[in-house]
């Protein structure tokens, strides 16, 4: 039975993970303010959809240049809900304005198509005063591996980071690997996968610590998880009480026939 008490205690060790592997930012010093590498700025993707109001001091000159508010119903519900159509950024990277025509915005932030969009209805003296609002209306992203709540997720502002898209998705389990959480990123024709470790505060350099619209996250399962992999579920937690009570009444009938 000593046999069977050290083998139940070895597992129990092997099982308690160390503090080193789950913690976070282990070698970022507390207190001690850093400075940002770079600035947040969003870019405008293949398939992105834009809501671009224009508003001027004469509401009637800046009618043509908006789209109409269109009103959809969700289920069974008696009175329906409003929203603005926006404009779907082609496979070229352009849209179709009012008046203006196409507008080559893929590579732009929104502040740059804002300034573009004023500076010609100036210079075409549509608008003398114009004010143009963008606004992205299909910025998500998908967070999924071992993770609490595993999905994709609508984010409402223009700003995201990795270690958010992660509390969204109720953090990682237990099982997931800290030193090797993967954003999978498309832009135009290229992807681009990157690895993070989250117990080292080198990802705030990473240029995917700030989410674009439709990344990826996913995290990896750890050794531990994916040994449970070649076990049924449905019966592992039986087949290990099973085993242990197996090579109990083993020992006990080896030390009876000695005896």
């Amino acid at each position: 039975m000593r046999f069977v008490y050290l083998f139940l205690f070895v597992g129990l060790l092997l099982s308690c993970g160390s503090p080193k592997n789950v913690v976070y930012l282990q070698d970022v010093e507390p207190f001690k303010q850093q400075a940002i590498g770079h600035s947040y700025e969003m870019i405008i993707h293949q398939d992105d959809l834009l809501a671009i109001m224009v508003n001027s001091k004469d509401p009637e000159l800046a009618l043509p240049f908006n789209m109409p508010l269109v009103t959809y119903q969700l289920g069974y519900q008696t009175s329906g809900q409003q929203r603005i159509l926006g404009y779907l950024v082609d496979k070229e990277g352009n849209i179709d304005f009012p008046i203006l025509g196409k507008l080559a915005v893929a590579g732009l932030s929104r502040m740059q198509l804002t300034n573009l969009i004023k500076e010609r209805l100036m210079k075409d003296d549509l608008i003398k005063d114009p004010i143009v609002t963008i606004q992205f209306l299909n910025f998500k992203i998908s967070v999924m591996g071992e993770v609490a709540r595993p999905g994709s997720f609508t984010i409402n502002s223009d700003r995201v980071t990795l270690l958010e898209a992660l509390s969204m998705a109720g953090d990682l389990t237990i099982y997931g690997r800290r030193d090797r959480v993967t954003v999978l990123r498309e832009t135009g024709d290229k992807r681009t996968v990157l690895f993070h470790d989250l117990r080292s505060g080198d990802i705030f350099e990473s240029p995917c610590y700030y989410l674009q619209q439709n990344d990826i996250v996913y995290v990896e399962p750890n050794k531990a998880r994916a040994g449970q992999s070649e076990i049924n579920q449905n019966n592992s937690v039986s087949v290990w009480l099973s085993a242990i009570s197996i090579i109990a009444s083993i020992a006990t009938l080896i030390i009876n026939l000695k005896k």
